[in-house]
């Protein structure tokens, strides 16, 4: 279960609290004046410290019998041989991990530029019949708003389902979608369905990279004893209905509206098959160990080439050799899946804040009239001149201002070589 929310507390913008240094995903609304060479949140750093303590006490061994008992030593062809293969299949792992990486932003993109599409079309081109009747037109009113919160709640099921909460009991999510009947809702079970927190250690493994401190991010779907369905693919099927409902009773008056929206439903559905199959298409096993094992390999190596040439240097040399290697191979590992909790992985919680934040706005205010905001005495056409002013005027001297302007305001940016305003002319 993903853990609630906590109320935060006023604080000074450019103030440093210990867990933003914890907080999973990174926050990249977050400022820091660090350094990159010494931030510490979103580094594999903390990750390295068990690999990198085993490499110094393998590099001290080796060192130690070579200086006092018998030289270990190899041929620094080996070396060049090995690292030739090792920066192949490191360069594989991470240019692959990168793009299953961006490949999960572009999917939410998508989301993001379907669900503003589709709250538009809904919010402006549905009808309201107001005057048909009072209550008819409330009640299309409060469907609107329902379309725009089920279109929110696609995005945070989805978010909730990249990352294994199979549920629709969470915080974010249950009160957008009390109203329908849902597999994931009634699968719910409180005796199966939640989760034990975590102990220190386990925490402090987990932050350390231990992976044998690391849970299986399936195991809420396999202790689940019902069908959990599908949440986001049902909640696009009470959309379809909606949109179905409007086409029915004529709130959508144009066939190219409707198409528009079906389209958007469509895209919401492309999103979902594309999330899922970064999700459940990872780099095949084989490569995985196959990587792991040869660049174990080089590093353990390392302190038998290096011993010769570097005696007692070969310690800390063996160490920044394997922070390289193993660090580079680490951070392919940990961006491969991006919609997890990682601190590198994608905010997806502050995506769908800032979705829900552009669907209230949509929402704040009902939909505008061309004569709203055409034929308002604020609206400023040209040369400072309103629009009833403008409409006084025949429609050759309106051309004629256009011509002018035209004029005008190129003339003004060649001689200023900046933007202008306020030009004054006749029309």
């Amino acid at each position: 279960m993903a853990e609630p929310k906590r109320p935060g507390h006023p604080r000074h913008k450019n103030s440093i609290r210990t867990e933003d240094s914890f907080t999973k995903p990174r926050d990249i609304e977050r400022h820091s004046k660090l350094p990159y060479f010494l931030r510490m949140h979103g580094s594999i750093t903390p990750r390295m410290l068990v690999p990198l303590g085993f490499i110094g006490l393998w590099a001290t061994l080796i060192t130690c019998i070579s200086e006092f008992v018998y030289e270990l030593v190899v041929s620094e062809i080996l070396l060049t041989v090995l690292g030739f293969v090792v920066g192949l299949g490191i360069s594989f792992r991470t240019s692959s991990a990168y793009e299953r990486y961006v490949d999960g932003r572009k999917f939410w993109a998508q989301l993001s530029q379907t669900s503003r599409d589709l709250a538009r079309h809904i919010w402006i081109h549905v009808d309201e019949r107001h005057d048909a009747d009072a209550e008819l037109g409330k009640a299309d009113l409060l469907g609107k708003v329902t379309a725009l919160n089920l279109i929110l709640a696609f995005a945070v099921s989805l978010k909730h389902r990249l990352r294994f909460e199979p549920y629709a009991q969470y915080e974010d999510l249950e009160q957008l979608i009390a109203h329908l009947s849902t597999f994931a809702g009634d699968a719910f079970d409180p005796e199966t369905s939640e989760m034990k927190p975590k102990t220190s250690w386990k925490r402090g493994g987990e932050y350390l990279g231990l992976t044998f401190a690391e849970s299986n991010p399936r195991k809420a779907i396999k202790r689940s004893k019902k069908n959990l369905g599908h949440l986001p693919l049902e909640i696009l099927t009470y959309l379809s209905a909606y949109v179905n409902e409007t086409v029915k009773g004529g709130q959508l008056p144009s066939g190219v509206q409707e198409a528009m929206v079906m389209a958007n439903l469509a895209s919401l559905n492309e999103v979902v098959a594309g999330t899922e199959r970064v999700l459940n298409t990872p780099l095949p096993i084989a490569y995985s160990i196959a990587i792991s094992q040869i660049t174990w390999v080089y590093v353990i190596m390392l302190p038998f080439q290096l011993w010769h040439a570097l005696r007692w240097i070969t310690i800390p040399g063996t160490i920044v050799g394997a922070y390289i290697i193993l660090g580079i191979a680490a951070i392919g590992r940990e961006i491969e899946n991006p919609f997890g909790r990682d601190e590198n992985d994608l905010p997806l919680d502050k995506f769908c804040d800032g979705l829900e934040d552009e669907l209230n706005v949509m929402a704040s205010k009902k939909a505008p009239r061309m004569e709203d905001f055409i034929r308002s005495e604020d609206n400023s056409i040209m040369f400072d001149s309103s629009y009833p002013s403008l409409a006084s005027k025949s429609t050759e001297d309106i051309r004629a201002g256009l011509r002018a302007r035209t004029n005008i305001r190129a003339g003004c940016r060649r001689v200023t070589g900046g933007h202008v305003n306020g030009e004054k002319a006749d029309v």
